[in-house]
């Protein structure tokens, strides 16, 4: 099984750090909005 996931991780890296970076993102964006009601 680790051999699968590291053949995975070597198949798709150039889409990991676009989906890491979108992740990022989108936990921003879910502070952002959680904290804007606190702010008004």
């Amino acid at each position: 099984m680790a051999k699968d996931i590291k053949s995975a991780l070597i198949r798709s890296s150039d889409t990991i750090i676009s989906d890491a970076l979108g992740v990022a993102a989108l936990c921003v964006m879910l502070f952002v909005g959680l904290s804007l009601p606190a702010m008004v």
